[in-house]
């Protein structure tokens, strides 16, 4: 049997019971750990299943999966009760990074507007014991920024001996790991060095945080909320920051696994607003980039560089669906040339066919956004499922409604944003903190080569 986005003729994995092959991490739930019991007893097991991990290719070492288990509620719970515990040596201020491609499911799910569930969600943490709940839009505001500079410059440099385009999105933890496990070159020099959203989360927290509240950086616990498994995979291959020495995020837990918590939950709730970066500033409003289920990575790429290139202001964007809805193009012409062409490239199927092409030299774009899953972020696998595991449809378009009717900020538009650009990345050698360095294939003993 093999994993449900596999493309190989055959698996690679030893045999193993229907059961076996599923599990891939069985952590303990948090009443299991020293006999406690509490409000939370029910909570299920945490699991990944190799279907919910896009970037299936036998790739997880035994290190790693010792790793992953800490990625669950079971260590989130170990760190709520240490700080409930008179040894203060061991305290540790708990921070949790919400990302907004989770706030529709939450809304959706409690029936609620964005910003109630936004704020329902604050203030149910804070009730657990969380110090600060933050919004991981600002983080994708900075890694928007970063691509945009990073796409102008590997433009001018794009000839015929040195070909820098197109450039493909690093974002979506599940298409890098693929893309570094499996492909390699000439795939990975292609990857934006842009960090993600999670990863540059994950440096404010460490390192710009931590510096404004006077803390070492692994005096803080930092959980990421997110709409996908891959995203745990992310913690793990961020390891330790050369800025800050830490590990961007502690614990990722999906937005499933929250709401779980949630329903499970008796505990009183008061609704409570996000908390911000700028001092004592509170989140008035949710906000999003422009993208169908996505950072918005296209949209704001492709309007600065046709300013920047070009001199042409566009105002709205125009998406022409091609072999599929989850392959559009996007195109900026000119007396009948085109001066741009990008393109979203969403789910594995379309993530196949444009390597292909690329390896062939036949790939006519200079920008794709690429994400593992189809339909984008919104239907990551760490929420909108239904019992059996398939994607709940009827919930998917609800957050879909709900996602779309978020304001959409651009991020050049925030003078706080632009304050703490100056303040955090003006310093000399704090230019490499938003960027990634990405890696050769690392073949895992018994793998096969992919076919194409």
């Amino acid at each position: 049997m093999k994993c449900e986005h596999c493309t190989r003729k055959e698996c690679s994995k030893k045999t193993k019971t229907d059961d076996q092959e599923n599990v891939s991490v069985d952590a303990p739930s948090p009443a299991r750990e020293n006999g406690e019991k509490g409000e939370f007893h029910r909570l299920a097991d945490a699991k990944i299943f190799l279907s919910d991990c896009l970037a299936c290719d036998s790739c997880l070492t035994v290190e790693e999966g010792a790793q992953l288990s800490q990625q669950s509620t079971k260590e989130f719970f170990r760190v709520l009760n240490l700080n409930k515990r008179c040894d203060t040596s061991k305290h540790r201020v708990l921070v949790v990074s919400v990302c907004p491609q989770s706030l529709p499911y939450f809304a959706a799910k409690f029936n609620l507007s964005v910003t109630d569930a936004s704020r329902r969600l604050c203030g149910f943490l804070k009730s657990l014991g969380v110090h600060y709940v933050f919004d991981t839009s600002i983080a994708a505001d900075l890694s928007i920024l970063e691509s945009q500079k990073e796409f102008v410059r590997r433009f001018h440099q794009h000839n015929e001996e040195q070909r820098a385009l197109p450039m493909l999105t690093s974002a979506c933890p599940g298409w890098v790991r693929y893309a570094e496990r499996v492909l390699g070159h000439p795939v990975t020099p292609h990857l934006c060095a842009a960090k993600s959203p999670q990863q540059v989360m994950g440096s404010l927290v460490k390192d710009y945080f931590a510096k404004q509240q006077n803390l070492a950086p692994e005096k803080i616990f930092h959980v990421v909320v997110a709409p996908c498994y891959d995203k745990k995979l992310e913690a793990l291959r961020e390891g330790l920051s050369a800025a800050h020495g830490a590990q961007g995020a502690d614990c990722v837990l999906t937005s499933g696994e929250v709401a779980q918590i949630m329903e499970q939950s008796d505990l009183s709730v008061k609704d409570a607003a996000v908390d911000t970066l700028f001092g004592d500033m509170k989140e008035a409003t949710v906000r999003r980039h422009e993208g169908a289920g996505s950072d918005g990575h296209l949209a704001h790429v492709f309007r600065h560089a046709a300013k920047e290139l070009f001199n042409e202001h566009v105002e709205e964007i125009t998406y022409r669906a091609l072999r599929n809805k989850d392959f559009q193009e996007v195109t900026l012409e000119k007396d009948g040339e085109v001066l741009l062409r990008f393109a979203a490239a969403y789910g594995f199927r379309n993530i196949q066919n444009m390597i292909l092409k690329l390896k062939k030299g036949k790939f006519p774009y200079h920008f794709v956004e690429v994400l593992a899953c189809p339909r984008g972020c919104l239907s990551g696998r760490g929420q909108a499922q239904t019992e059996d595991g398939h994607s709940d449809k009827t919930l998917l378009r609800q957050m879909e409604s709900i996602y779309a009717d978020i304001p959409v900020q651009p991020p050049e538009t925030s003078a706080h944003l632009q304050e703490m650009y100056q303040a955090w990345l003006g310093s000399p050698g704090a230019q490499e903190v938003p960027h990634a360095t990405h890696l050769s294939p690392v073949r895992c003993l018994g793998s096969l080569d992919i076919r194409w």
